[in-house]
């Protein structure tokens, strides 16, 4: 198949508030992931042998498929991306790129280094070699077209409080499972069972290659196409959900109906200015939070369910 590459490249005074608000259009155009590329990055291995150079400019990518209705959907980019330009301090424009799926892909491996999540985990590209710790839990991963490599500052938080929670014995659902990343954390530190759900078919695909990579069982996972409560027909111990803030503050209307008292949900994907409305929601719908710890802007948040009436 044949893809468009959308490239927003941005001047903002806020850089991650300009990020975010970029790559909610491509979410809000159907897409599931991004490509953001930063200037100031640095791999915590630094840039090796074979590495590509530093991006020049700040920008967010998508990739749409090139169908019949690409031209309405560029237009509403074009105009929403105008929009924000208009009402938030940022300068953008917007630049094309044909590509194929084979290209798509490999774009990513040019920047995708091991990096530690958390005391214990440890994410390693397939094709990069690493000297893990004793101590060290390495999760394999190749992101395909998926975009889950664990670089991103919210996928440490949630990794780090699936360490520290104990996911041990537990069933944990993983809500917006991308490429399998925390999944294959929790099972690799005693979960039980490990579901996963997401509406792209194709990061389903790559989160079960993922898992099977890391020598996860079949018979201790599921990753399913859907909605949360179509995914399993029990009620999970652990629910993460690393998705952004509005989606989560829809999830937490339903949520209460798969779990049980004293059941464990972990979020991210919030910008911490709108952490109030979520810690709001969550206490109005049966939760008490344990926990919030930031990172780079972002808040994670881990919350017990004590039902409506607590």
């Amino acid at each position: 198949m044949k893809w468009l590459k959308a490239q927003v490249i941005f001047e903002s005074t806020d850089f991650e508030m300009a990020e975010d608000y970029i790559s909610q259009v491509f979410y809000d155009l159907g897409l599931s992931g991004v490509e953001v590329a930063d200037p100031l990055m640095t791999p915590d291995e630094g840039w090796g042998d074979g590495a590509v150079s530093k991006p020049e400019f700040h920008s967010v990518c998508g990739y749409f498929p090139c169908h019949d209705n690409l031209s309405r959907i560029l237009g509403r980019l074009e105009s929403e991306v105008a929009e924000l330009g208009r009402h938030h301090d940022m300068t953008c424009r917007i630049m094309y790129q044909n590509t194929d799926d084979e290209d798509w892909a490999e774009s990513w491996k040019a920047y995708f280094w091991p990096i530690r999540l958390s005391d214990r985990l440890v994410v390693k590209p397939t094709w990069r070699e690493y000297s893990p710790e004793p101590s060290d839990i390495v999760i394999e991963i190749d992101p395909g077209m998926a975009f889950g490599t664990g670089t991103h500052a919210t996928t440490m938080l949630c990794a780090r409080m699936i360490e520290k929670y104990a996911a041990r014995d537990k069933t944990m659902l993983d809500v917006g499972a991308g490429s399998g990343i925390l999944m294959i954390a929790a099972a690799h530190l005693g979960a039980k069972t490990v579901y996963g759900v997401d509406f792209d078919r194709t990061a389903c695909q790559i989160a079960r290659q993922n898992l099977l990579l890391n020598h996860i069982s079949h018979d201790r996972f599921l990753v399913a196409v859907g909605s949360l409560i179509d995914c399993i027909g029990g009620k999970p111990d652990m629910i993460v959900a690393n998705i952004l803030t509005d989606v989560i503050l829809e999830l937490l209307i339903t949520l209460p109906d798969i779990m049980n008292p004293g059941g464990l949900f972990i979020c991210s994907g919030i910008i911490t200015a709108k952490s109030p409305s979520v810690l709001a929601r969550l206490l109005g719908h049966g939760f008490l939070v344990l926990e919030e710890a930031m990172q780079e802007g972002w808040s994670c948040m881990v919350s017990q369910y004590r039902g409506i009436d607590a």
